[in-house]
């Protein structure tokens, strides 16, 4: 795929998608990175339902502590992994009060450092809290980039570098969103929407829908 055709992709998608964010709730760095946690392997749907009653009681590192690993179980326990989110969550806010006087990091290398959080949970909140220009590549992103043509790798890691270096600049800081929203709702897994989608003459996907 040449540059031109990168252009028009994203040019498109981003019309198509005017307001490209995410789709958890959130009001601060904390509670976002709390929610990213908790999104893993689980609906942004359902982490939203759990987050209303968590964030209006806990939404600091010092109050999430209070509750405990036991009473932060009971506001989580519809979300899967929630034993183990739970355990993470918890070190990862004695972390931030050790070490980040309880504020959220603004390096990949210390949200790195931190319990349950990997790389990618890392660039969505460098992306998203902090306005810098990371891709995250979860399951939709790494579909889309494939099947599209637009980077396609065998790895996550793979398909990032790819991504940061070919994405034009004008849209590397919403491209992450603008993939995801796409993939959420267009190119879907199992039967994309070709009909429907802004960017299918420009795609390289061989057995569109019809």
């Amino acid at each position: 795929m040449n540059k031109q055709t990168r252009l028009a992709i994203f040019d498109r998608l981003a019309a198509a998608i005017p307001d490209p964010t995410t789709e958890l709730n959130y009001g601060s760095p904390f509670e976002l990175l709390i929610a990213v946690v908790l999104s893993a392997q689980a609906t942004d749907k359902g982490v939203n339902k759990a987050t209303a009653k968590l964030f209006p009681v806990a939404n600091t590192p010092q109050a999430i502590l209070a509750l405990g690993e036991d009473g932060l179980k009971e506001y989580i326990k519809t979300i899967g992994l929630f034993n183990s989110k739970a355990t993470n969550i918890i070190k990862l806010c004695e972390a931030l009060i050790q070490h980040h006087d309880g504020q959220v990091p603004q390096s990949r290398e210390a949200l790195e450092a931190l319990a349950g959080v990997g790389r990618k949970t890392a660039n969505v909140i460098l992306n998203t809290a902090f306005g810098l220009p990371t891709i995250a590549v979860d399951t939709h992103i790494f579909r889309v980039a494939n099947r599209t043509g637009l980077a396609p790798g065998k790895t996550v890691l793979e398909v990032e570098k790819k991504l940061d270096k070919s994405v034009p600049p004008r849209h590397k800081k919403d491209a992450h969103h603008l993939l995801i929203l796409h993939g959420r709702y267009v190119c879907v897994a199992r039967k994309p929407r070709c009909p429907d989608c802004c960017i299918a003459d420009l795609c390289g996907f061989k057995e569109k829908t019809r």
